[in-house]
């Protein structure tokens, strides 16, 4: 009995830790990627975790790999976070 209400507790948090995880990801358009830069513009829906309204801006991207998945006119899904003071892009997914 004690096994299962373990078990059952950590697949909870398991739930849990996934649906906070996806919580932060953003809709967003790519507008330009500039590789040599390691920088991209996005197009974006609020950022919660950053507290910043929906607006057009660029960010520094955390691998410069990931510029090499986008191209102008995507619509992906991404995290962003602070990251040595710069606005970052952390993660990349392709979205809605």
């Amino acid at each position: 009995m004690l096994k299962k209400a373990i078990l059952g507790a950590f697949a909870l948090c398991l739930v849990s830790i996934a649906a906070l995880a996806d919580g932060n990801m953003v809709k967003a358009e790519v507008v330009k990627v500039d590789k040599p830069a390691g920088k991209m513009t996005l197009k974006h829906g609020p950022i919660k975790n950053l507290d910043m309204d929906s607006m057009t801006m660029v960010f520094r991207v955390a691998d410069p790999s990931m510029l090499d998945k986008v191209k102008a006119g995507d619509k992906i899904e991404f995290e962003a976070d602070r990251v040595n003071g710069a606005i970052t892009v952390t993660k990349i997914g392709k979205g809605h």
